[in-house]
């Protein structure tokens, strides 16, 4: 057992304040992923901070039809929630995908996104990291990598970014709400992760101190046609092999507005800018959705084992595109 202060912090300011004032400091939520870290050895902080108690536990509907969500509401709470199910579905989908019933009943929104990957090398201290270690090698790179990045990663890193629910929160273009010793701030959820780079052990845009204290979902995905799938090994609690959160307007047989995210392929959900640029304008054919997604995925770059990702995501991706499309697919 190693020894480390625990501070139980009520309100965001005296959170933040003890976190950035103690070197090596973690903020702990529901712990379903750091204290499994803490455990292998893989995390060792010298102060936990809990956040737990903080008043950030409600789904507010907000004056101009956005929802924002606060950091500590559960998992569970979120995707049972009547607002998320009838405006955001892909949301719903997403974090019931996730982990287990258990599970989501203890994680929060804000640890969701925290997470950290399931990457068998990076668990393994006997074995070189460059995301435990900087420098230190990346081991995955000629081992096991089946389930690895085909896109994004780089010589360092090639693990994928393992939550469900942020792949939908990069489709529905929310933004997670920061505070920290510079006043609060808000980071688009498709940009808060970062890809390996050179320094693949800095993995979010956090800055020492910040804490998440929400996520802020527009109004402007609300109601539109969306859902969310998920490839993996096993029908519950596996992490993704490839997944997509889709979604969709269509109008007069045009594809007025379409948003799609990919999970599993990357060290961050990949938000697929250039098939949706390719769709929008364009009638909702099987044939044009092939192609948009097929330009998504030309920068792909698998490993050895792990090249059978590129055709699942493309197959899953085309499908949920044809589903949403339903009566104006065009033939």
């Amino acid at each position: 057992m190693k020894s480390f202060m625990y501070v139980r912090a009520h309100s965001v300011e005296e959170a933040t304040a003890a976190h950035a004032g103690r070197p090596e400091s973690r903020y702990l939520g529901g712990g379903t992923n750091l204290v499994d870290l803490m455990k292998l050895g893989v995390e060792r902080p010298r102060t936990l901070v809990d956040v737990s108690a903080l008043p950030l536990d409600a789904v507010e509907e907000l004056p101009d039809g956005s929802l924002r969500v606060g950091a500590t509401v559960r998992n569970s709470d979120l995707a049972a929630h009547p607002l998320v199910r009838a405006r955001y579905p892909v949301l719903s989908q997403a974090l019931l995908a996730g982990a287990s019933g258990q599970l989501r009943n203890m994680a929060t929104t804000g640890g969701n996104l925290l997470q950290r990957t399931r990457c068998p090398y990076f668990q393994d201290l006997g074995k070189p990291c460059n995301k435990r270690e900087p420098g230190s090698g990346c081991a995955a790179r000629n081992g096991v990598h089946r389930d690895h990045a085909v896109l994004g990663h780089s010589s360092q890193c090639i693990a994928t970014h393992p939550s469900d629910m942020a792949v939908a929160l990069a489709a529905l273009d929310a933004e997670v709400e920061l505070y920290g010793a510079g006043g609060r701030r808000a980071v688009p959820a498709a940009e808060f992760h970062r890809l390996p780079g050179v320094r693949p052990d800095v993995e979010t845009e956090l800055r020492h101190g910040e804490l998440i204290t929400g996520v802020l979902i527009p109004p402007a995905t609300a109601g539109l046609p969306a859902a969310y799938r998920k490839a993996r090994d096993r029908a519950s609690y596996a992490f993704a092999l490839a997944s997509v959160a889709v979604v969709l307007d269509v109008e007069d047989s045009v594809v007025c507005e379409v948003r799609i995210a990919f999970g599993g392929l990357a060290h961050r959900p990949w938000r697929a800018r250039r098939a949706e640029r390719e769709l929008v304008g364009g009638p909702p054919a099987e044939e044009a959705f092939r192609r948009a997604v097929d330009a998504e995925l030309a920068d792909a770059e698998p490993l050895r084992d792990n090249a059978f990702k590129v055709p699942l995501a493309r197959n899953l991706a085309c499908d949920v595109l044809r589903r949403l499309a339903g009566a104006s697919l065009v033939s």
